[in-house]
C-alpha cells in the first residue's frame, strides 16, 4: 500500500506560483494517490477562482453574486458568474431577483413537502388549487410572468396595472398589417407590487397553450408625464415551447422601454 504524499507549501509553489493555492493544497494533504491531488487542486482552483470572481462581481453590481445552486456543481456556478458578469446593471439586478425568487421557490417547497394534499373539489378554494389537484402541480408558478422596473429611479415600479390576454381568432393570426384587434381574451389583471412584480395572471398549468399572448401595462397612470400612455407586447409561444416558463419583463423609463424574454 503507498505511504500518503506529504505537501508543504514549497512543494507547490514549485508547480504553482498562487501562494494561497499553495498553502490549500498544503493544508489538504498528505495525498494517498496522484489522483487524489490532483482532485484536491481542481477543487481548491476552482474555489479560490470564484472566490475572485464573486469579489469582482461585487465591486461591479454592488451586490452579491445570486443564483440558485441546487444541482449544480462548482465550474457550472463559476461559469454562469462569468457569463452575466458582461451584464448591464439593470439586466443583472433583473436575473439576480429571479434567482432569489428560485431559492425561495425551493425552500418554501420543502417547508409545505410533508403536508397532505389539499382536496381539490370540496374544500371551495380558488381555482388554482382544483388546477393543480387535477394535475398540473409541476410547476410552482404561472407559465408566463412578469416584473417592472423604473430604470429612470433605478427600483422596481409599483402600482402599474398590467393585463394578459391571449389571441382567440382561430380564422387569422395578429400580424403587423392586420389593423383588428378584436380576437384578444383576458386571461387575468394584476398591479404590480413593491418589489414590481404582478400578481398571478393565468393559471398554474403544465403545460401553457401554444398561441399568441399579449402583456399590456398601464405606464401612462404610472407616470402621466411619460411618452408612452401603455406599453403593450405582443410574443408566440410555440407548439415545441409550451412547458417552457415565459418571463416577460418591461425596463421602464418615461421616454424608452425595453423586453426581452426572460426564464
Amino acid at each position: 500500500m503507498a505511504t500518503p504524499t506529504p505537501l508543504s507549501v514549497e512543494d507547490v509553489l514549485r508547480v504553482n506560483g498562487s501562494r494561497r493555492f499553495a498553502a490549500a493544497m498544503a493544508a489538504a494533504s498528505p495525498f494517498a494517490s496522484l489522483a487524489d491531488a490532483l482532485l484536491a487542486a481542481r477543487r481548491i482552483w476552482l474555489n479560490e477562482e470564484l472566490a475572485e470572481w464573486n469579489a469582482r462581481y461585487r465591486e461591479k453590481f454592488g451586490f452579491v453574486f445570486m443564483i440558485c445552486a441546487s444541482g449544480r456543481t462548482a465550474p457550472e456556478v463559476l461559469a454562469e458568474l462569468k457569463r452575466r458578469y458582461v451584464n448591464r446593471p439593470i439586466v443583472e439586478l433583473e436575473a439576480a431577483a429571479q434567482e432569489e425568487l428560485k431559492i425561495t421557490e425551493l425552500r418554501l417547497a420543502k417547508l409545505f413537502s410533508s403536508e397532505p394534499t389539499v382536496p381539490s373539489a370540496t374544500t371551495g378554494g380558488p381555482n388554482i388549487q382544483s388546477d393543480k389537484a387535477a394535475g398540473s402541480s409541476n410547476r410552482n408558478r404561472p407559465p408566463i410572468t412578469t416584473h417592472v422596473l423604473d430604470v429612470a429611479r433605478g427600483s422596481p415600479a409599483s402600482g402599474i396595472e398590467v393585463h394578459l390576454e391571449m389571441w382567440k381568432d382561430v380564422s387569422a393570426p395578429p400580424s403587423f398589417s392586420n389593423k383588428d384587434f378584436n380576437g384578444w381574451a383576458t386571461l387575468g389583471s394584476s398591479v404590480t407590487n413593491n418589489d414590481g412584480r404582478s400578481s398571478q395572471l393565468m393559471d398554474i398549468v403544465d403545460n401553457v397553450t401554444p398561441g399568441f399572448y399579449r402583456i399590456s401595462f398601464n405606464t401612462g397612470k404610472y407616470a402621466s408625464a411619460g411618452f408612452f400612455p401603455y406599453v403593450s407586447i405582443i410574443f408566440e409561444i410555440k407548439e415545441n415551447q409550451t412547458a417552457e416558463h415565459f418571463h416577460v419583463p418591461l425596463l421602464y423609463s418615461p421616454f424608452s422601454f425595453t423586453t426581452y424574454r426572460g426564464s
